[in-house]
């Protein structure tokens, strides 16, 4: 079962069960998700990834709200956008942790260098995409890339 396919059932359970915060925030996510597909010269249907990385920006979005919210002395207000934003990260994969992520750095880069690629920051991209498509939104890539930078520093 894909993302978006998770994501249309859930409408069915939380309708079922009576949850308006639930199904207004996922009905608002498949929509936000159509929307994507839509637009554009050409429909295209996204894969889980790229669901997922619109599930990350709209959890984004509603967290910020919430904090533009709490500075506004706007309590209620922040809570629901709080609340919203817990429920569209539940479909998110589980992040990882700084030392899985060095880990699979790690790795890559001594898979690299078994293969006879010499190192340097010049093959940044030769070790980025392959720790990007391992990681792939369950860490934030700005780390991500100083942590690999890092390692190839001291190369």
């Amino acid at each position: 079962m894909t993302l978006k396919e998770q994501l249309q059932a859930d409408v069915v359970a939380h309708m079922k069960a009576g949850n308006k915060t639930a199904l207004t925030t996922v009905r608002n996510v498949l929509g936000e998700i159509t929307t994507k597909e839509k637009s554009g010269k050409t429909p295209v249907e996204l894969d889980d990834a790229q669901t997922t990385a619109l599930l990350q920006k709209e959890a984004a979005k509603r967290r910020d709200t919430a904090r533009i919210y709490t500075e506004a002395g706007e309590s209620e207000r922040a809570a629901a956008e709080s609340a919203e934003a817990e429920i569209i990260e539940a479909y998110l994969p589980k992040p990882l942790s700084e030392a899985e992520v060095a880990e699979i750095v790690d790795s890559t880069i001594a898979g690299l260098k078994a293969d006879g690629v010499e190192l340097s920051m010049r093959q940044m991209g030769a070790v980025m995409k392959p720790v990007t498509e391992k990681v792939a939104g369950r860490y934030d890539g700005k780390a991500v890339s100083e942590m690999v930078r890092g390692r190839l520093a001291q190369q």
